[in-house]
């Protein structure tokens, strides 16, 4: 129906149905300030018209009909009348309840957790341990608690996500996350955020781990027909170059597929890692020997990637350098799944050096371990030309067995060392 055929006051719900759409919005008034408003499309909803304390009459919105009928639209204006008499107006309201939706959304974890994790950043933590930090928080913490409020997270919740990792086995994973959510509510505690705390006891309830495993590694007699595999394998060229620097350097394989080509002087074979990348927090950089087989493979790898900022570079912004897995995989394409891993050739390293009889100095240094207590405080020894030369014989030692080193000269091996022990 059209508009100048309402016959009365307040509007029936017949008319309110049948009313039809004009070109330009208008409004009915039903009565005490209410009125029913008609859009071009068709859509229509009630408004109030009042006073507020600035002398000025806006219009309060109070719902779509039909889903608000003529009954209720009276009843909802009627309160807000009264609550207008009492100074209380409809968008000083409306502020008010935005204002508090927004503090308390300061207050979800999921901000709280950005802002720790930031932080976190702050402090200068070592980017490895930033990127597991982040990659948990996304993959395991977030989906659990990101979205309440810290102070509606309960105890309950917490031991869930717990339950949950330890359900996957991932003993390890749940107790990271432990450690990192007692830190972000201990960091919110601090803040004044929050007087909550229900990751404080998840020790106590944590499943008992399965005894912890070595990473697979090698030792000496298994080493020659490692090596051999690894020679013949057909595996890309640089994802080789990274295996065999785990060999001949002893790092980190993160370090490794992290590795950028400014921090190598080929010249005088170094490579100095950044302290930030270093998993010893605090630690300043750390310097390695390179032995003349590395200098001479990374020469060669400079041809294929010297264009990149990295050693080894990845598949995009995504992955900008080697993935995790892909060291593992050439050790795997050689025959040698689960008996050696990237981070076990640290091990083999380790264990050979030391019964060859080089001093455990050298051996920690190269390793990057840190030093136990005021030791580490005062210790900042880095035994460099040691560590050349030990390096250097690790190198040599490992060709000769790929080659097929008799024991005797094996023997003479040992007696280089003793050699370079002497000249010390």
């Amino acid at each position: 129906m059209k508009r100048a055929d309402i016959k009365r006051r307040p509007l029936a719900d017949t008319v309110l149905a049948a009313l039809e759409p004009e070109s330009v919005e208008y409004r009915e008034p039903d009565g005490q300030g209410l009125y029913f408003r008609v859009k071009p499309d068709g859509n229509k909803s009630w408004q109030l018209r009042y006073k507020n304390a600035a002398g000025k009459w806006p219009f309060h919105g109070l719902g779509g009909y039909p889903a608000i009928s003529g009954t209720k639209a009276r009843e909802l204006a009627a309160v807000v009348r009264k609550e207008i008499s009492n100074g209380i107006y409809p968008a000083d309201k409306k502020a008010a309840k935005k204002a508090a939706v927004a503090a308390a959304d300061t207050k979800t974890f999921r901000i709280v957790a950005k802002q720790w994790f930031e932080f976190k950043q702050s402090k200068g933590l070592a980017e490895s341990s930033l990127r597991k930090i982040r990659s948990y928080l996304d993959k395991d913490i977030l989906p659990a608690l990101g979205d309440k409020l810290l102070d509606d997270i309960t105890r309950e919740d917490c031991r869930e996500l717990q339950q949950s990792l330890e359900a996957r086995d991932a003993h390890n994973v749940a107790e990271k996350c432990r450690s990192w959510l007692n830190q972000i509510f201990g960091w919110a505690i601090g803040c004044g955020l929050t007087e909550n705390d229900p990751a404080s006891r998840l020790t106590d309830i944590a499943a008992a781990a399965p005894p912890t495993k070595q990473l697979p590694h090698l030792l000496e007699p298994e080493l020659p027909e490692f090596l051999q595999a690894l020679r013949a394998s057909t595996s890309r060229m640089p994802a080789k170059i990274a295996v065999w620097l785990c060999l001949w350097t002893a790092s980190r394989p993160g370090n490794i597929r992290e590795a950028e080509w400014a921090e190598f002087d080929l010249d005088a074979a170094l490579w100095t890692i950044p302290g930030q990348k270093m998993k010893v927090k605090g630690r300043s950089a750390h310097v390695v020997p390179l032995p003349k087989q590395a200098v001479e493979a990374l020469r060669s790898l400079r041809c294929m990637t010297g264009r990149s900022r990295w050693l080894f570079p990845g598949n995009g912004a995504v992955n900008p350098f080697m993935s995790e897995n892909t060291i593992n995989k050439v050790i795997a394409n050689a025959g040698f799944k689960g008996r050696l891993v990237g981070h076990g050739s640290r091990h083999t390293a380790r264990t050979l050096l030391a019964e060859h009889e080089w001093n455990v100095d050298f051996r920690k240094e190269q390793t990057a371990h840190a030093k136990p207590g005021m030791e580490g405080v005062y210790d900042k020894a880095q035994y460099l030309p040691q560590r050349r030369s030990m390096m250097q014989w690790y190198a040599d030692y490992l060709d000769c067995l790929a080659d097929g080193m008799t024991p005797a000269q094996r023997v003479n091996f040992d007696n280089r060392v003793n050699v370079v022990e002497a000249m010390k």
